[in-house]
């Protein structure tokens, strides 16, 4: 296996994009840009195959892939593809959840993330008995949409009254949000593996709610507190990202995550904390890059499980095998290496046992552990 590293960025050439792929090249041995709009997915007998202008994508060791919530079933098909072929900050799912703000709400509350009281309506009946119980102002938001587009304010009973017939013509669930009033300011973290690397207040203009840059908000650098940083964190762990924009609003009740974004951009954050955040976000990926080389290098020749003196296909044979390995963080999950995977025979669909100690975890498949 070469010791050299190849990565790609997978996106739409927006101007962050080429930051980061610009920034790769000082890591990196070669990086190539792609055009996300050029990919294509074939699922056949054979396989899931993704294609670039028409032909096999090439082998890389890394690939960044971000785009719009427009492209999601692309991003998420192409990393369901990728993924276990080299090293892919997001994973497959967070692309589904990441882009809907209903998933990510409940996979925020199933988390234990502090978000603003929430409510899904997908009737006219349901919104107005919502309407009756709750407190004033409201948000209301659409599941899908990016940068404060498709969310409405309403400071009434009346006000969000008017606004049913509209919400409920597209025919579509929508969430009803108690409004946190913070002087139209809200906080925007740049989460990279398990840290805050860059974070800034926005303020929305006047008249504006939405705090985005994007619509017209202003921003300066801020310097969060541990707590909130870990809730960022958090944030971006449960949704199974290891690069990610958490929104969040100082309240009374503390930090409250209010949205997340899986392509978040660069140029207003990096413009007002003077941080390279491209070179962070870059520098993270090549050293989790190396570090999947270096198990696969030691694990990944021609057949990984008779390098570990594994032969034969007797799956009753109870095998035990020490595996040195570095491990390998998605935020502070760890994903184990593919080897562990094939080893060990678990699945998805098997319910485990485990036990935690400093410096140790064991897992076993609940009913097979011997008191």
């Amino acid at each position: 296996m070469s010791d050299k590293t190849k990565g790609a960025v997978i996106s739409l050439g927006s101007v962050s994009s080429k930051w980061v792929a610009e920034a790769m090249r000082k890591y990196f041995d070669q990086v190539d840009e792609i055009q996300l709009k050029e990919i294509e997915v074939d699922v056949g007998k054979d396989g899931i195959h993704v294609l670039y202008k028409e032909k096999p994508i090439d082998e890389y060791d890394c690939i960044y892939a971000k785009g719009s919530f427009r492209y999601t079933e692309m991003l998420r098909s192409i990393s369901s593809a990728l993924s276990k072929k080299c090293f892919m900050p997001i994973a497959p799912s967070a692309f589904s959840t990441g882009q809907d703000k209903l998933l990510t709400q409940l996979r925020m509350q199933q988390n234990g993330v502090p978000t603003p009281t929430t409510y899904l309506a997908a009737t006219a009946e349901a919104a107005k008995t919502i309407f009756e119980k709750i407190n004033y102002p409201i948000v209301m938001k659409f599941p899908k949409g990016t940068q404060g587009k498709g969310v409405m304010f309403a400071d009434s009973y009346a006000s969000a009254s008017s606004m049913l017939d509209a919400l409920t013509a597209l025919k579509q669930p929508f969430l009803i949000q108690e409004y946190v009033e913070t002087d139209g300011i809200d906080i925007r973290a740049i989460v990279v593996g398990n840290k805050v690397v860059a974070s800034m207040k926005r303020k929305a203009v006047e008249g504006e709610k939405r705090a985005n840059i994007h619509a017209g908000g202003t921003g300066e650098a801020y310097e969060l507190d541990n707590h909130a940083k870990k809730i960022a964190v958090r944030a971006a762990e449960a949704l199974g990202t290891g690069i990610c924009g958490v929104d969040m609003l100082e309240s009374a009740k503390g930090p409250l995550v209010i949205e997340l974004n899986l392509s978040p951009g660069l140029q207003g954050i990096t413009k007002v904390t003077k941080i390279d955040v491209a070179d962070k976000i870059a520098k993270w990926l090549y050293e989790n890059t190396k570090a999947r080389k270096k198990v696969e290098k030691i694990y990944g020749a021609s057949n990984v499980l008779e390098e570990l003196g594994i032969k034969g296909t007797d799956k009753g044979a109870r095998l035990s095998k020490e595996i040195l390995t570095n491990l390998d963080f998605r935020g502070n999950r760890i994903l184990l290496p593919e080897v562990i995977s094939n080893v060990s025979e678990l699945s998805e669909k098997h319910e485990v046992s485990i036990k935690v100690k400093k410096g140790e975890i064991l897992i076993r498949k609940f009913g097979e552990i011997k008191k």
